[in-house]
This record gives C-alpha cells, sequence and structure tokens, in this order.
C-alpha cells in the first residue's frame, strides 16, 4: 500500500535523529497495522530551516507562475496516481467507510486542488486606477499603483484525523499556490497518508525543501508555532489546542490560520421537505461517525412537525449498518481511538442526566473489537446543556423544538460556535433571510448546492476560527499585499 513511512525533510526521506517509530491503529480492530516513523524538535528545527533556505534563496516562490502551476498539476496528477492507495490508507487508519472514501474524502478534495492549480496562473500584478494630481503651477502630474501579491513565507501546517487527506490538500493547496514553502504535521493517528502526499510531491518535482512532512508530538507543535523562521501557521483542530496554538504564535506576530470547532444548527420550518431534512440530519450523525466539525449536529425543529422528525429520523438511523469499514455495505464505520469513544460516552451520559430523552442509540454495539458506538438521537434537548453546546465529535443528534422563525435563530446564535448551517423551507426567499441572521460561516439552503467547489469559502465565526478556507478569500489568506506606487509623468 506504502513503500515509505519515513519523514520528509528537504526532499529525502529519513528516520529522524532518534530513529523512533510508532504504531498505526487500525480503529476498527484495535490492532497495530503499520508502523511510522516519530520526528522530534530536532527533526522539525531540520525541516523548518529547509523550508527557510528553500524560500530565501530557492527557485520556488520566484518561479514563473505558470511553471508553479504546472508543478503544482503534476503534484495533482501523482495524487492521483495513487488512489487506491490514499483510499486503502485513509480506511485502515480513520475507520472511514470504504464506500465513501473515493467521493468525500479523495475526489472532492482533488477537485478544490484542481482549483488552486489554476489559481496558481493569476496575475501576481494588478494594475489600480490611475491618479492625475494637480501642481502649484496649474499643470498636472500623473501617478499611478500596483497592487501586488506575494508569498507569506514558511507555513506551518498542522491538520486533524477525521478528514486527513482533505485537510493536507486545503493547507497545501494554497500554500503552494501562493509560492509559500511548507511543513507539515499531520495527526499522530493518520501519518500513512501524509506520507503518500508526501510521495506524490517527491514524485511531482518540488524543489527541496519546498514540502516537508514531519510526524511528532506535542514538542514538534510547539516548535511549529514558535519558531521566529515561521511565517504561518495554519491549524486544524479543537477549540483548546487552537487557543494554545495562537498563543504560541502571538510572541513572534506571525499569522494564524484557525479551523476549529462547530455545534451547527439545522433548522426544519413547518413548510420543510421533511424527507430532506431527515436525510440531511441523518448525514449529521452518520458522516465519518460525526467526526466532523461542520456536520449539522443540533437540530432544530418546528412544534408542528417534531414528533414527526424524531421517530424518522430515529428510524433512519436505526438502518444505519455499522460495522468493517473495508466492507462496502458498512455505511458508518467506528471512531479513531478508544479515548475518542469514551469521550463520546461521557456526552451521552450527561444528555441523559440533564433530562433530554434517548431515543435510540447510547450504547456500544455487540462487537469483539472496534472503537465503535452506536449512532444516537436525543430529543427534548435544552439549548443550555452540554450536549447542545459542545461540540461531541461523535454520532449524537440534539433534536430540540421552535415556535417561530425568531426563536430558531435565537437557539442557533446561541452558541460559542459558528461553523455550518442549514434551513429546510419552501419558501427560499424566506431561508435565505433568515440565513442572513444566523452568526455562521456557511448555510445550506434545502441540502445546498450538493457539491463543495473550490470557489466556496469555508471558515468561521466566533470560537470556530480565524480565516477562510478555499475561494479567493483561501488565497488572500496565504498571500501578503504589496502597494507599489510610481510617477507616471
Amino acid at each position: 500500500m506504502i513503500d515509505k513511512t519515513q519523514l520528509y525533510i528537504d526532499g529525502t526521506w529519513t528516520d529522524g535523529v532518534e530513529g523512533r517509530r510508532m504504531p498505526v491503529i487500525n480503529p476498527a480492530t484495535e490492532e497495530e497495522a503499520a508502523t511510522a516513523a516519530v520526528g522530534t524538535a530536532a527533526d522539525c528545527d531540520r525541516a523548518i530551516a529547509a523550508a527557510r533556505r528553500a524560500f530565501d534563496s530557492g527557485p520556488w516562490p520566484t518561479m514563473n507562475r505558470i511553471e508553479r502551476s504546472e508543478l503544482l498539476g503534476r503534484f495533482a496528477d501523482e495524487l492521483r496516481a495513487r488512489l487506491d492507495s490514499l483510499a486503502a490508507a485513509i480506511t485502515l487508519e480513520t475507520g472511514a467507510p470504504s464506500a465513501t472514501v473515493r467521493p468525500v474524502h479523495l475526489l472532492a478534495p482533488l477537485a478544490h486542488l484542481d482549483y488552486y492549480v489554476e489559481q496558481a496562473r493569476a496575475p501576481e500584478v494588478t494594475t489600480l486606477p490611475l491618479q492625475v494630481n494637480p501642481r502649484p503651477d496649474g499643470t498636472s502630474w500623473l501617478g499611478g499603483s500596483a497592487q501586488v501579491r506575494e508569498p507569506v513565507g514558511v507555513v506551518s501546517a498542522i491538520t486533524a484525523y477525521n478528514f486527513p487527506f482533505h485537510l493536507n490538500v486545503a493547507k497545501l493547496g494554497p500554500a503552494l499556490a501562493c509560492g509559500n514553502t511548507v511543513v507539515l504535521k499531520p495527526s499522530p493517528n493518520t501519518p500513512l497518508t501524509a506520507a503518500l502526499m508526501a510521495e506524490a510531491a517527491e514524485a511531482a518535482g518540488f524543489p527541496p525543501g519546498v514540502v516537508n512532512v514531519v510526524n511528532g508530538g506535542a514538542d514538534v507543535g510547539a516548535l511549529m508555532c514558535t519558531d521566529p523562521r515561521v511565517d504561518l501557521v495554519s491549524f486544524t483542530g479543537s477549540e483548546a489546542v487552537g487557543a494554545a496554538v495562537a498563543a504560541q504564535a502571538a510572541p513572534t506576530i506571525k499569522r494564524v490560520l484557525l479551523e476549529l470547532g462547530g455545534k451547527s444548527a439545522m433548522i426544519v420550518r413547518s413548510d420543510a421537505d421533511l424527507g430532506a431534512a431527515i436525510t440531511m440530519g441523518l448525514g449529521s450523525v452518520m458522516t465519518q461517525s460525526g467526526q466532523g466539525c461542520a456536520l449539522t449536529t443540533r437540530h432544530l425543529v418546528h412544534a408542528d412537525i417534531y414528533d414527526d422528525y424524531v421517530s424518522g429520523l430515529a428510524d433512519r438511523v436505526r438502518a444505519i449498518r455499522l460495522g468493517d469499514p473495508a466492507d462496502p455495505s458498512t455505511s458508518m464505520g467506528p471512531l479513531i481511538s478508544a479515548a475518542q469513544r469514551e469521550k463520546v460516552e461521557g456526552f451521552v451520559d450527561d444528555a441523559r442526566a440533564a433530562g433530554s430523552t434517548l431515543v435510540t442509540g447510547g450504547g456500544r454495539p455487540d462487537f469483539a473489537r472496534g472503537f465503535f458506538v452506536e449512532p444516537t438521537v436525543f430529543a427534548d434537548v435544552d439549548n443550555s446543556t452540554r450536549l447542545a453546546q459542545e461540540e461531541v465529535f461523535g454520532p449524537v443528534a440534539a433534536v430540540m423544538s421552535f415556535r417561530d422563525d425568531d426563536e430558531a435563530i435565537a437557539i442557533a446564535n446561541d452558541s460559542n460556535y459558528g461553523l455550518g448551517g442549514a434551513i429546510f423551507s419552501a419558501d427560499a426567499g424566506r431561508a435565505f433571510e433568515m440565513a442572513r441572521r444566523i452568526r455562521t460561516g456557511q448555510v445550506h439552503i434545502n441540502g445546498g448546492s450538493g457539491a463543495s467547489p473550490g470557489w466556496d469559502p469555508f471558515g468561521g465565526y466566533k470560537r470556530s476560527g480565524l480565516g477562510r478556507e478555499l475561494g479567493e478569500a483561501g488565497i488572500a489568506d496565504y498571500s501578503e499585499i504589496k502597494t507599489i506606487k510610481y510617477h507616471a509623468g
């Protein structure tokens, strides 16, 4: 499946200065499936030095934009040539059902990378309007200016385990398109996916030091955030770690991009297509076993259709086929680890104690092995409870009712997070007006557009993060803007 499980630093593969290895655990079997090299702060120091050198004196940041785009395109081609290996690695590492890996975990992010291939070709210099300036003698002179987009420099990219390929592409794509160099630290749970991406980068022919991959723990992450040679930190993960990343980066005044947690609300009005709403509600439970930051885990349903929604959702959730993610008939796999399973079970216990009604699920399936939990639906949830306010990162839905649109919007906004959201209504215009009032980075109306194109920016309000991925906003976050003023005559 994969030939290299080492660190990739300055264009070479290495076991690291201490030669340590870590196990890669299959969450469906709890067995060691492979091992991968573990880097230390010393290895990370070498990677940062390589990235700094590649940016300051290498050909990459000053490369012709067409050449850079072509190289990024070769990277996309090399990734596509490894689709089978990537799919197998993602299922093994994350427990993602094999039937969903290609369309969700691989093909959609590759389409995003194609967008960045095109964006790399965009002109770096934009001429701004000319201005006629009067002189005291009554004559005038012509002045002008140009806006120049330049790379930020060395980028530290730190990613999570739930959608490893997507998250790595979301950082490597815009960073490289703008001419930055990158040190990538993947989740310790998903080193195989990252190694395959490094292998593709090597085959594509990036100059040494442009792409570096270092597995490691807190010491590696801390250096990536504090080192003054790093110009930008892009992090995806929990709110708590995101706050620590921002604090570590603050003394060196480096740019910080944070894609953090969510507790997104799905509003189902009384005139909604109930079946379509239930399907999206099912996805919030089933997709990657609920381990998704933008999933709509709070279901706000109008009182007139509340009982029908709860019973319909429960029926669909009970029909979820839970099991071996390598089996094409499986629709939901395990959680990433025993610790994550215990965390989810703690939320279930708290919800019961808070008076929420357990409709279905709430326990472990009768499997001999694997970090599985049953897909779970709670009804009669109070929005002030822990289940409604904190990110579970597991297959647990919180259903609550509302009487009118203003109440629904108030409940949706009563959250520390603001990443995703959804509205179902036969009145699309009214749904659009409501979407404008919800304090969140993305809202799907009646299921959304059916796709996530590269030009759609993604990111959150409040504690869901800083900055945007994808789209022009994503390019801007990895760029510096310089204004050059000139005297035209």
